[in-house]
């Protein structure tokens, strides 16, 4: 059976050029650029809590990384390096080896380089920390919002959360709504270049992981404002449009987790110019509403002006 250090040696370790010392050492040691601030997210990924325990190890590897690349993006930091720490029920090396080509491949999209981390025994947890770059002064804060700024969404949310109902048995998917559905759940794509695209036109961003009200909750809280959103206008994919229960598809779209989409304020100034990113990518971006002056609560209306009550918030670890 390959020990820990074989399996650092032979699946984890690749070359960093531009870390000053990459994996090998007691620390890894790092060297921001010229006029650049470090911007650093962890997140942790726990077997039964955070995906099934026998996910495809490829597609854990690569959302393993996107989770954490989407709070660069929502930040609109450029990535630039990671640490890995993981605990594996048994030295697999197969597993490990498919693990460690879904988290590569993402890596490799964007530069990114591994520089260290640690590997244990025990039940299957995933820890990445994702370091990355951005001007100090283009940071894409929560803080930011000012009232009177447009609110927009990339994509569309609730289709991770669908994904899960229907693996729990809560709702039937079938055909190319069901594959769309679990590749947004199993390998979600990180919003990076849109969120650099964004540095200097939105006032404020965040990624959507526990859920749409929830995470633009956060944005008001931080910058001290309230929300009007339109509920004839937020994105629907077609599994969400179409699907049989309108209830759960209305709270998967509203609270459902892990679509890592980004929400961001901009001032309607910057219409013409978002509008122009969101082609250039190829991604839809959809004004949803306005930050307004008052209480940092979300507030949804109907084409008619009524108020939408929404059932829950987001995902919340300890609820």
């Amino acid at each position: 059976m390959a020990s820990e250090f074989d399996i650092i040696r032979k699946y984890f370790t690749r070359p960093a050029p531009t870390a000053v010392l990459g994996v090998g050492d007691d620390c890894a040691l790092l060297q921001p650029g010229l006029g650049m601030t470090l911007a650093v997210s962890t997140d942790m990924l726990l077997a039964g809590r955070h995906f099934f325990p026998d996910a495809e190890p490829g597609k854990l590897g690569h959302k393993a990384l996107a989770v954490n690349l989407s709070d660069l993006a929502a930040m609109g930091a450029d990535p630039r390096w990671a640490t890995l720490a993981i605990a594996l029920p048994e030295a697999d090396e197969k597993w490990i080896a498919a693990f460690a080509e879904g988290f590569f491949r993402l890596a490799g999209r964007w530069q990114m380089e591994l520089i260290g981390g640690d590997t244990s025994r025990g039940p299957l947890a995933i820890s990445v920390t994702v370091i990355g770059e951005v001007p100090p002064d283009l940071a894409l804060r929560r803080d930011g919002a000012l009232a009177g700024d447009d609110i927009w969404v990339s994509g569309a949310t609730g289709e991770a959360a669908l994904a899960l109902a229907y693996l729990q048995r809560r709702v039937k998917l079938e055909g190319p709504a069901r594959e769309a559905c679990l590749e947004r759940l199993h390998a979600p794509e990180p919003r990076v270049e849109l969120g650099g695209r964004l540095r200097g036109l939105a006032r404020s961003a965040i990624d959507v992981s526990d859920g749409l009200l929830a995470d633009l909750g956060h944005v008001l809280e931080a910058s001290g404002v309230g929300a009007e959103l339109a509920w004839a206008n937020l994105p629907r994919a077609k599994a969400i449009a179409e699907c049989a229960d309108p209830a759960l598809a209305a709270d998967c779209l509203l609270a459902g987790g892990d679509d890592y989409e980004l929400v961001f304020t901009a001032p309607p100034s910057k219409r013409a110019e978002i509008d122009a990113v969101g082609k250039d990518l190829g991604i839809s971006l959809t004004r949803i509403g306005a930050a307004v002056p008052g209480k940092p609560v979300a507030t949804l209306r109907d084409a008619q002006g009524k108020i939408i009550s929404a059932s829950r918030k987001g995902f919340d670890h300890f609820a």
